[in-house]
């Protein structure tokens, strides 16, 4: 068995999760490992599974996916026929029974929030009190498994406050619902208090609800295996550093003519 680290710009995809008829991540993949001969198409390899399902939009830095690989599918290999937003960087021998899902015993996510004004005191104030042991039941869509353990930080660079979550496992969608309710404490539209309504037994109505963050300034930092020791593909991690720049320059280049477009309308 090998596990591979998998860096991706969520933008163009419906979600990692492989699904007809619209593009995803883990399709990107496994069609990519069909090509090399590695698995039938439409299939998946021996011993499949990935660390984590990211929503759509969402990018990573370190998603995992393991599976019985030839010995000759190093990071380069792999990623000579993925599309240049998905490129895997790293590898690691893991055991037969190593499962990419079950095995990690921590994930951590880093959120983009553009928040110019905001009260930075506040900001560190509010992260505090959504983090500990909580049920998160009002700030996911998941019906079980709500209960977990949440541990956060947020610092300001320029105008965006980088909000760094961290947990064994997340429940669906709760990174964004807690940067969701986060914004709305900054924005004036909640105070500290809805905190504990939200981990009240009870179920939140509609307009009470959280609704999520967008996805696209969420992404995938880091996942933690014991024992683990992953080792860094150079060749692949230049040719990553070559793409990602490119989409970087690319999406600059669009924002600057949006600024232009919107001081021309006077």
């Amino acid at each position: 068995m090998r596990a591979y680290r998998v860096a991706y710009d969520g933008r163009p995809y419906s979600g990692f999760q492989r699904q007809p008829d619209v593009p995803t991540v883990e399709g990107a993949l496994l069609s990519g490992l069909a090509r090399l001969g590695v698995c039938e198409r439409d299939a998946v390899p021996d011993g499949y599974a990935a660390a984590g399902r990211t929503d759509a939009g969402v990018s990573a830095v370190a998603q995992t996916v393991a599976f019985d690989a030839p010995d000759w599918l190093t990071p380069a290999a792999f990623t000579s026929e993925l599309p240049a937003a998905v490129r895997v960087w790293a590898s690691a021998d893991v055991p037969d029974d190593f499962h990419a899902t079950h095995d990690a015993s921590e994930r951590r996510y880093t959120y983009f929030l553009h928040a110019p004004g905001a009260d930075d005191g506040l900001a560190a104030e509010a992260l505090a009190a959504l983090c500990g042991r909580h049920d998160y039941h009002n700030l996911t869509t998941d019906a079980e498994g709500t209960v977990r353990e949440l541990d956060g930080r947020v610092e300001r660079d320029g105008d965006s406050l980088v909000v760094r979550l961290r947990a064994g496992g997340f429940c669906r969608q709760l990174v964004r619902r807690v940067v969701g309710l986060l914004d709305e404490m900054l924005r004036g539209e909640a105070t500290l208090a809805k905190v504990d309504r939200v981990f009240s037994a009870e179920s939140l109505p509609g307009p009470e609800g959280v609704a999520p963050a967008p996805a696209y300034p969420l992404v995938l930092s880091g996942v933690d295996y014991p024992g683990v020791a992953f080792e860094a593909d150079e060749d692949a991690i230049e040719d990553a550093r070559s793409a990602f720049e490119a989409l970087r320059v690319e999406r600059q280049t669009a924002a600057r003519v949006a600024r232009y477009v919107v001081s021309g309308l006077e």
